[in-house]
């Protein structure tokens, strides 16, 4: 296999977008209140692991490389900000209340629009910008993060690259601890 060949972090961060997409989506068409709160807790999960490995190691490498890179970071933090913030009230409202379905309404337009932002502006710069041996390792950085990142919305915590790799790791150690003790689905 070419390196050419070789997943890089677009694609894997594009794959994460549809699958928390779908999942969503799914969420809307199931009425059974545990499934409901199981796929929403496995949403939850993936898109604070997404986000928390696009602040890790995506960001740092489009502040760097990208003409415009700082100030594309700060939107996207902004849009993490907002997304975390949905989730929580997602996480403590009852799944069946009219108060679900509007944080949920508002995560699926925050994320689109989010998406819309980094698949049609953000990747292609990155592809036009950074070698495609550095999109391939940071892939793997990328899917290392995710695997020891948070699993559950932290809205005060700070969306800064030094914070997930100081005390990330901790907080997602806790994360899964309380997952596992509490039934709580994340995959």
């Amino acid at each position: 296999m070419t390196d050419t060949a070789r997943t890089d972090v677009i694609d894997i961060l594009t794959s994460d977008h549809r699958d928390v997409t779908a999942l969503i989506g799914e969420i809307w068409t199931v009425a059974d209140p545990m499934i409901r709160r199981d796929l929403t807790d496995t949403a939850i999960s993936e898109l604070v692991r997404h986000a928390v490995a696009e602040e890790m190691y995506v960001y740092p490498a489009m502040r760097k490389h990208l003409p415009d890179g700082d100030q594309a970071v700060e939107h996207d933090i902004e849009e993490h900000k907002e997304l975390e913030q949905t989730m929580k009230q997602l996480e403590a409202a009852d799944v069946s209340s009219a108060e679900f379905d509007g944080a949920l309404r508002k995560l699926e337009a925050l994320l689109a629009d989010h998406v819309r932002d980094e698949e049609a502006e953000q990747f292609p710069q990155l592809r036009r910008h950074i070698p495609q041996e550095e999109l391939v390792e940071l892939a793997a950085k990328v899917e290392t993060a995710k695997k020891l990142a948070p699993t559950r919305p932290h809205p005060a915590a700070p969306n800064s690259e030094l914070f997930h790799k100081l005390v990330g790791p901790g907080v997602g150690l806790v994360d899964r601890l309380r997952d596992k003790l509490t039934g709580r689905a994340t995959k």
